[in-house]
C-alpha cells in the first residue's frame, strides 16, 4: 500500500521517494491516520484517493521546510550586483521580475525583497513571486511571523532594520518588505503554471530538483530554461549545480552563489580561466561494498531533535561494520531508522549511498549522495562518490568541480 502512497505523491507533486526515504514517508502516513483516527492503512489509502484535502494535508507532512533568511548568503550578495547590472541594461524600461519556487514559509522570497531593498531599489521597480505546493506554509509567510530558527548565524542587523520584536514572542516582518511579495500556490508539474506570463530575470529554485527522479529533474529544468529571460540568472542548490550544467546552463564563477546562465548568454571573457593539462581519471566505484569514511561523521544537522555527537558516532560505525560484513540490508534499516527518528541527515544518506552503490544502483546512488551533499555542501566522501559517477557518465566539468570542493572547501561550483 505504501507503493501505491508513494506513486500518488510522484504523481502529484513528481517526489521520488528514493530522494527522501521511504520511512520519512511512511512516519507522515502515520502521522496523518493518527491525525484521521484510523489505524488501517487500506482504509487511509481509500480516504486518501476521494480526498484532495488529505492528499494535500499528505504532501505537507512529507515536505518539511527547512530554511532560514538570506541561506546562502554569497547567493543574495550576488544578487544585488546582478540587479543592478540587470536594471541597467533594461534602462528602467520595467520593473526586475523575479520568483521564488518553491518558497516555503517565505524566508527566501522576503529575503529577496530585503536584499533588493537595502541595494537602493524602490518597490515599484521590481516585482517578486512566490510559489509552493502548501497551502499551509504560505499562510505562515503571509502572517510574516518568524521565531528564532528563521534566523542564523551572526550577521543578523537586518533583523533590526525590517523586523519588530513581537512582546508575545517571534519577529514581525515590516509591511514593506511583505508587500513586495506575490503569494500562491503552484505546482511545478502544472503544464499550465506560468500561462501567460512573461519570463524572469531571476529565478531561485534551489534544492527542489533533488526530490525527483531524473526524467521530473529535466522536465522541470527545461520548464525553468523557458522561464528565464534572455540574459536572467537561475540560483540552485549546491547538489543540483552538476545537473545544470549537462543540460545548457553555464555557472556564473561567483564562489558559492550556484548562479547560471545559458551559456550562449554569457560572454566567454567573463568565465573563469582553466588552464589546460592531463588529468588523472580517476576509477569508477568497483568495490562489491562500501567502506567506511576515514573517520564516521556525526550528525551536523537534522530537522529534527538532534542526537548527541556520541551516539551518532556509534551509529555509523555500527552501519560501516554492518556494511563490511557483507549485511547490506541491516546497514540499510539502520540508516533508515536513524532517518525516520531523527529526520534528515547527510550522513544517512551518505551510507545509503553506499549502500546502493554496492548494489550496483548507480542512479539511487546519486540521488543519496546529492542529499548528502544539499544537507552538508563540503561532505567531502559524498563529493568524491558524485563525481566518480559523472565521470563515469562522461561529465568530465562536473566530475573535476567536485572533485575540487572535495579538496578545498574555499572553492565554489564555479571555480
Amino acid at each position: 500500500m505504501i507503493e501505491h502512497i508513494e506513486r500518488l505523491l510522484k504523481s502529484r507533486i513528481g517526489l521520488d521517494a528514493e530522494s527522501v526515504g521511504r520511512s520519512v514517508i511512511e512516519r507522515a502516513v502515520r502521522q496523518r491516520m493518527g491525525a484521521l483516527g484510523q489505524h488501517d492503512l487500506e482504509g487511509y489509502w481509500t480516504t486518501l484517493g476521494g480526498s484532495p484535502r488529505e492528499q494535500q494535508a499528505l504532501v505537507e507532512a512529507v515536505v518539511v521546510p527547512e530554511t532560514w533568511f538570506f541561506r546562502y548568503p554569497e547567493s543574495f550578495n550576488a544578487l544585488a550586483s546582478l540587479a543592478q547590472e540587470r536594471h541597467t541594461q533594461l534602462h528602467g524600461a520595467r520593473p526586475l521580475r523575479l520568483i521564488s519556487l518553491p518558497c516555503s514559509s517565505g524566508e527566501e522570497p522576503y529575503s529577496i525583497a530585503m536584499t533588493l531593498l537595502d541595494a537602493g531599489f524602490a518597490a515599484e521597480q521590481f516585482r517578486i513571486d512566490a510559489l509552493d505546493v502548501s497551502d499551509r506554509v504560505l499562510e505562515q509567510a503571509r502572517q510574516g511571523l518568524y521565531g528564532r530558527n528563521s534566523f542564523r548565524g551572526d550577521a543578523l542587523a537586518f533583523r533590526e532594520r525590517f523586523f519588530d520584536e513581537q512582546a508575545t514572542g517571534g519577529f514581525l516582518l515590516a509591511e514593506r518588505v511583505r508587500s513586495c511579495v506575490r503569494l500562491r500556490t503552484g505546482n511545478l508539474l502544472d503544464p499550465g503554471l506560468f500561462a501567460g506570463e512573461p519570463g524572469y530575470d531571476f529565478i531561485f529554485c534551489r534544492n527542489l530538483l533533488i526530490y525527483f527522479d531524473r526524467p521530473t529533474q529535466l522536465r522541470v529544468l527545461e520548464l525553468l530554461k523557458r522561464q528565464l529571460q534572455e540574459g536572467g540568472t537561475l540560483f540552485i542548490g549546491p547538489a543540483e549545480a552538476s545537473l545544470a550544467s549537462q543540460n545548457g546552463l553555464q555557472a556564473l564563477g561567483r564562489q558559492q552563489t550556484f548562479a547560471f546562465r545559458m551559456a550562449s548568454t554569457i560572454p566567454a571573457a567573463s568565465l573563469p580561466f582553466r588552464a589546460p593539462g592531463n588529468r588523472t581519471r580517476p576509477a569508477a566505484i568497483t568495490a562489491p561494498r562500501p567502506s567506511p569514511p576515514s573517520r564516521p561523521r556525526p550528525v551536523t544537522r537534522t530537522l529534527g531533535a538532534a542526537a548527541p555527537a556520541a551516539v551518532a558516532v556509534d551509529i555509523w560505525t555500527e552501519v560501516a561494520h554492518l556494511a563490511n560484513a557483507g549485511r547490506t540490508d541491516e546497514a540499510r534499516q539502520r540508516s533508515e531508522q536513524h532517518l525516520q527518528q531523527h529526520g534528515p541527515s547527510a550522513a544517512a544518506y551518505y551510507w545509503l549511498g553506499l549502500i546502493c552503490d554496492s548494489a550496483g544502483q548507480g542512479d539511487q546512488a546519486c540521488a543519496y549522495y546529492r542529499k548528502a551533499i544539499y544537507l552538508e555542501p563540503q561532505h567531502r566522501e559524498a563529493l568524491t562518490h558524485l563525481a566518480a559517477h559523472l565521470q563515469a557518465q562522461g561529465d568530465e566539468a562536473g566530475a573535476q568541480r567536485l572533485y575540487r570542493r572535495a579538496q578545498n572547501p574555499e572553492v565554489g561550483e564555479g571555480d
